[in-house]
């Protein structure tokens, strides 16, 4: 006869079972499963706590300005997998995480604990690709479906897995205006506008050079049949290489990569004075923290010219422009 017993299994203990509801409560609010275990999962734990446990930390109230302390420099003195220290970004991004499981405790009162510190990054400047430099991109490119992919990614400032998921049905028109339903990041959706001659672009593509033996509904898809014996959807990967094979064809020295078209997207945005709200919505931030960030790389001579636009506008509409002095009144 089977033993039926029950195997013993460790007890869970509260900070265990706190964890689970976060983690609930994430998928709850619509974050995707890969981004609550990169963002929160290995932090929360991998880290947090397996240091708790060392520490004999049982309940949040024992969390102090004291201990957080020393979470914060055993998190700066932690090991990445292949035995090198973490850096500077990467103990930011963990603390981030543990922060905001600390912040839920809090908030669904669980108890207040201190919160460790975010370590200080340096503000980095970011390369970005001119309008001149995307149409070298674009124009060393081999095929119009890669020329197409590139001048979306450089003109409506897509990640790259939504574009390799962009589907006929995501192009919405309506009078003369069109625009990309874009399901994005957080289950999230936005209307990207389209420029109309990339609209037609996308349509004489999909009329005459997409392949038509095959059904698949994205609108990029392989070059060939795989193993199926369909075509295959492309992967961010194989748009990464394609755009870094352009890349090397037209000579840009600067690393180029997909997600540095989405950043040159928002930079050309900004310079050319669209309002940070209205870029926010197109490319799906839920706030400005991150535009904040792309600011970070621009330059004075940005800001002067930005100055001098709106002074020019002004006086074209008839207002004359005032002393500096009398604006500050």
């Amino acid at each position: 006869m089977p033993d039926l017993r029950v195997a013993s299994t460790a007890p869970v203990s509260h900070l265990e079972s706190l964890v689970d509801d976060y983690f609930m409560a994430c998928r709850a609010r619509g974050l995707s499963r890969s981004t609550i275990i990169s963002s929160y999962g290995y932090p929360i734990r991998k880290l947090f706590l397996p240091w708790c446990q060392r520490n004999g930390v049982t309940e949040l109230t024992q969390l102090t300005s004291r201990t957080v302390n020393e979470l914060s420099v055993s998190l700066a003195e932690s090991a990445s997998k292949d035995g090198r220290v973490l850096s500077k970004a990467t103990v930011h991004s963990y603390t981030r995480g543990i922060r905001s499981f600390l912040r839920w405790c809090k908030k669904e009162g669980e108890g207040k604990a201190a919160l460790p510190s975010l370590p200080r990054l340096p503000r980095l400047l970011r390369d970005v690709l001119d309008r001149d430099e995307i149409d070298t991109l674009e124009a060393a490119a081999q095929t119009e479906r890669d020329r197409l992919m590139i001048r979306i990614l450089g003109d409506c400032g897509l990640r790259s897995y939504e574009l390799c998921s962009l589907r006929m049905e995501q192009i919405l028109r309506h009078h003369n205006q069109a625009n990309l339903h874009i399901h994005g990041k957080g289950e999230l959706d936005r209307f990207v506008p389209l420029p109309p001659v990339l609209l037609r672009r996308l349509e004489r593509y999909i009329r005459s050079s997409r392949p038509r033996d095959t059904r698949r509904e994205e609108i990029f898809i392989s070059l060939r049949h795989g193993r199926s014996g369909d075509y295959e959807p492309l992967t961010p990967s194989g748009v990464l290489q394609l755009v870094k094979r352009a890349a090397y064809r037209a000579g840009i020295e600067k690393r180029v990569y997909t997600h540095l078209m989405r950043h040159s997207f928002i930079t050309n945005c900004l310079r050319a004075g669209m309002s940070p709200i209205l870029v926010a919505k197109i490319v799906g931030h839920s706030s400005l923290r991150m535009i904040e960030r792309i600011y970070s790389h621009m330059t004075n001579q940005d800001a002067y010219n930005a100055m001098m636009d709106m002074i020019a506008a002004t006086t074209r509409q008839g207002e004359r422009p005032r002393p500096l002095a009398a604006a500050w009144r």
